[in-house]
């Protein structure tokens, strides 16, 4: 739920800029999400993912090579963002600082490890025709990669035009409608609210999915036919884009962003019974579950005593190595896994 919340927030900061008000803006966001998935499905996201994926890919293109061209070029733009963090102070800056490089090494590869754990990329790559369409499309992944840090870019760049506003998710829009002609703000808004949809429409479907196979129909209706259990997975749905938009009405949005952050964190800890066991079967089940347990528990414990931050400082002498939590949770979890499965009794099979 704080996932699909993000990204309705991305949308309705897109339908704000466009000049509406109130909070007319998260009800067409939510209206949208809600009609997107219970009349489609799944073809819905994957239909339009190609055209999202042209189009921000447009979108970004032009802005890292139009608007450092408006505002003087890349070495003003650095200068400027240097600039504002020296005066801010504390361990901001352009470059990461060394006391940052584990905590960003660590950060990059834990996310990595769960991006594939999540219900919404799993749910695209069983959905997907054929292993060959999955490996053709990881073949693109790292293009994705770099995008993340050309969007990045706008941050500096919004900087250096001198854009001020009252709230950081308003910076791409506003410096965008400060740039571009109108038409290219339209078209711009467009792709980000198009890459918020397709993420958030998978999301639900691969949650309610979940919730249909492993609880609905084991615990209540085994006998539960493929059409009712769509219909059911429909309804679960929106029940879990309800939830999400629940998080953006009554909670700040840094809640649905420390959650989700802490989603992560916990996400992380089924990559050994999900991966591990493709390779070994050394692990058992009791190994795995007293594993990913003591993983969950860690992890959790790390972040609520860092604020439900995600790096947490390990102190080796005199050295201080900041780490990402999920990651040292992780490794928690992999060598009591081990450990359990060793020390615990195998079950035996027996075949008449």
């Amino acid at each position: 739920m704080p996932y699909i919340a993000l990204q309705l927030v991305g949308m309705q900061v897109v339908i704000k800029g466009l000049g509406v008000s109130g909070e007319m803006p998260l009800i067409v966001a939510f209206v949208v999400l809600a009609l997107y998935t219970y009349s489609s499905g799944l073809r819905a996201p994957a239909m339009i993912a190609f055209v999202k994926d042209i189009m921000i890919y447009i979108v970004v293109i032009a802005a890292v090579w139009l608007i450092p061209a408006k505002l003087g070029g890349y070495g003003h733009v650095f200068d400027a963002a240097d600039a504002h963090f020296k005066a801010k102070g504390g361990a901001t800056g352009i470059i990461l600082k060394p006391s940052q490089f584990t905590a960003f090494a660590s950060l990059a590869l834990g996310s990595a490890l769960a991006a594939f754990m999540y219900p919404h990329t799993m749910t695209a790559v069983l959905s997907s025709a054929s292993a060959k369409t999955v490996r053709k499309n990881a073949i693109f992944l790292p293009a994705y990669t770099l995008l993340l840090g050309l969007i990045a870019l706008l941050g500096y760049m919004a900087i250096a035009a001198d854009v001020n506003v009252k709230s950081a998710s308003d910076v791409v829009p506003a410096l965008f409608g400060t740039l571009f002609p109108a038409w290219f703000v339209g078209f711009a808004a467009a792709a980000i609210a198009i890459s918020a949809l397709v993420p958030a429409a998978i999301m639900s479907i691969g949650a309610a999915n979940l919730f249909t196979r492993n609880l609905w129909r084991p615990l209540v209706s085994p006998t539960i036919t493929p059409e009712k259990e769509a219909s059911t997975a429909k309804l679960v749905s929106l029940v879990v884009k309800f939830g999400a938009l629940l998080f953006i009405v009554f909670l700040p949005t840094q809640y649905a962003i420390d959650l989700q952050l802490l989603g992560g964190v916990w996400i992380l800890q089924i990559f050994p019974a999900i991966v591990f066991t493709l390779y070994t079967r050394r692990l058992n089940t009791q190994g795995l579950f007293v594993g990913w347990l003591i993983g969950i528990v860690t992890g959790t414990g790390l972040a609520i005593s860092q604020g439900l931050k995600p790096v947490y400082a390990l102190h080796f002498g005199d050295s201080v190595y900041p780490l990402y939590i999920g990651l040292i949770a992780l490794v928690v979890n992999i060598v009591v896994s081990f450990a359990v499965s060793v020390l615990s009794p195998r079950r035996v099979v027996v075949t008449a």
